[in-house]
């Protein structure tokens, strides 16, 4: 797979012009982000279900949290209906920054998450559900069946240990928010731990998908301080081992935190170190991408291109293309 992260901070017909620019550029799919302070994902995602023709499209990444899981299940269900069965459904614990705007930090975790896309998967398969552990249902149902059934494909967002286990043994593959081949190669461990785990699953089921901010420009001092937002959001949102693993303060991530949940964003980005740049987006010039997009693919399966793309943005989609290799193009 070669996917393409656009974020609805745009205007929904930005967002749309460049989901085609992607399609055209040979990406198979396009994942919207998905954070309430950004437009609706849903309604981007249905506009761009209408102006594709070949790409995947899904929720880049979904939670479990702001809506509930039955609703949730019926919204990828509608857009696998509006794109001719085209729907993938990326879920996971959610933004911790984002979160904590709406008192829901303290809920997220791996339970939720398991519950959500289990139950989506029980819904699209004509069954009735009821709650589970982490949400309330009593006998719900959708009056619909989505062209791909049960079998639509199911991407969890994440990169903590549990979650990278508990996707390889559950889920059809793994969205890993990282953009370090350090990371990705101990991704690839943990996963391969949750493969092990469930009967009759082989690497070969399963797609590690290196969810990677990429800021590629000619111009390469410009590609990184363009990745100086996304950077921010995924310091803030690392676990202390991750930190670790790249020698980044953990105070000064917290304040970046801290910052981002103020809305404070341009103190936030301010904020951002070098080494948070190098440890948490491929930036740089188009070669210097490549050479970082073939190193992460020695672990990844496949790659989704993500945030902020490039400070141009139409001239990133394309070199950020040109810069993955033949092998994930599907």
């Amino acid at each position: 797979m070669l996917g393409i992260e656009l974020t609805p901070e745009h205007p929904p017909d930005r967002v749309v012009d460049l989901g085609e620019t992607a399609e055209a550029a040979g990406y198979d799919s396009v994942f919207v982000s998905h954070h309430y302070n950004n437009r609706d994902a849903t309604a981007v995602l249905a506009r761009l279900a209408t102006a594709t023709d070949d790409v995947r499209l899904g929720p880049g990444v979904a939670n479990p949290f702001e809506s509930h899981p039955v609703t949730l299940a019926s919204e990828v269900a509608t857009l696998d209906e509006l794109s001719d069965g085209r729907a993938v459904f990326g879920l996971g614990p959610g933004d911790p920054s984002t979160l904590r705007n709406l008192g829901l930090a303290d809920d997220r975790g791996l339970r939720p998450v398991l519950e959500a896309f289990e139950t989506a998967r029980d819904l699209w398969a004509g069954e009735r559900v009821d709650g589970g552990d982490t949400f309330d249902a009593d006998d719900a149902g959708l009056n619909y069946t989505p062209p791909q059934g049960a079998s639509v494909p199911v991407y969890v967002g994440g990169e903590g240990p549990h979650m990278c286990r508990m996707a390889g043994k559950r889920a059809d593959g793994l969205l890993f928010n990282g953009s370090h081949p350090a990371d990705l190669a101990w991704a690839r461990d943990r996963v391969d731990e949750g493969i092990g785990r469930a009967d009759g699953k082989t690497a070969a089921d399963f797609d590690l998908a290196a969810y990677a901010s990429v800021s590629v420009a000619y111009d390469a001092a410009a590609a990184r301080e363009a990745a100086r937002p996304p950077v921010a959001f995924v310091a803030a949102g690392s676990p202390p081992p991750v930190l670790d693993r790249h020698g980044i303060d953990h105070e000064t991530a917290s304040e970046v935190g801290d910052l981002i949940a103020a809305g404070e964003f341009s103190e936030a980005f301010a904020t951002v170190t070098p080494a948070m740049i190098d440890a948490f987006c491929a930036a740089g010039t188009p070669e210097t991408v490549a050479d970082r997009i073939a190193a992460m693919l020695e672990s990844a399966d496949s790659l989704v291109v993500g945030s902020p793309l490039g400070p141009d943005l139409d001239a990133a989609v394309e070199l950020a293309a040109e810069a993955a290799p033949d092998s994930i193009v599907e």
